[in-house]
């Protein structure tokens, strides 16, 4: 009896010492894996992100992917696009991407709830949740805010406030602002697939390139990443 507690202390000593050996080691591993350049990207969107009606590897979040590589930027791009979701959508299905770090975040959400005529404070409020949910998880990611922006029948204050939301939320986060994320694309025929609405896969080309000029400086470590407001119209669009 004496003998199998003697080997049991022993045992709990062995323990003891093993985790006190093994733990420094596993906070180097740790240390090594923020510093080796690796960034994990999350894109939060609708269509325009999901990729509708072209393949998945023809999305501007694969061809993000593809610029990376070319660049020797090491990380990983998280398509968490859903073709007609809402900002409300996203704000239901953005935990289920938290369970790991996130090192910046695209946030592209707002255009479908515009068409179903969602009040503007309410898109605010969900799209500061969205941001509000990925920063506890992760103080330090980086937030970019794709705008968008309706055409502009008149002077209607809905589509002007619309547009200016973007930057307002980008300002408030000290997030950094795509102005308009289909610029270039947005009314164009031959960028946009036979509903005139989504892009096809060369106006995706174009939404990776605007995107690109936002992240690559982020991602190359820039110190500064300032938020712009939207001041202008770009361009009709009615993507989703």
């Amino acid at each position: 009896m004496f003998r199998s507690l003697l080997a049991g202390v022993f045992d709990c000593r062995r323990f003891l010492l093993f985790l006190l050996l093994t733990a420094p080691f596993q906070s180097t591993d740790a240390a090594r894996r923020e510093a080796s350049g690796v960034r994990t990207i999350l894109i939060l969107g609708d269509s325009l992100t999901d990729g509708y009606g072209v393949q998945r590897s023809q999305a501007y979040p694969a061809l993000i992917s593809e610029k990376m590589r070319a660049a020797g930027l090491r990380g990983e791009v998280i398509n968490a696009g859903v073709s007609g979701d809402t900002t409300g959508g996203g704000l239901r299905r953005v935990a289920k991407y938290l369970d790991r770090r996130i090192d910046v975040f695209v946030v592209e959400l707002g255009i479908n709830d515009a068409f179903r005529g969602v009040p503007l404070e309410q898109m605010r409020s969900n799209l500061q949740a969205i941001i509000d949910r990925v920063k506890a998880k992760n103080p330090k990611v980086q937030v970019i805010v794709a705008g968008m922006q309706l055409p502009l029948y008149g002077a209607d204050s809905y589509v002007r406030a619309f547009g200016e939301m973007f930057g307002e939320l980008a300002a408030r986060n000290d997030a950094t602002l795509i102005p308009y994320l289909l610029a270039g694309v947005g009314g164009d025929p031959a960028l946009n697939l036979g509903d005139r609405i989504h892009p096809n896969a060369a106006g995706q080309r174009v939404l990776a390139e605007t995107v690109w000029q936002v992240l690559e400086p982020i991602l190359r470590g820039a110190t500064t990443a300032t938020s712009t407001r939207v001041d202008q119209v770009y361009g009709p669009s009615r993507a989703a």
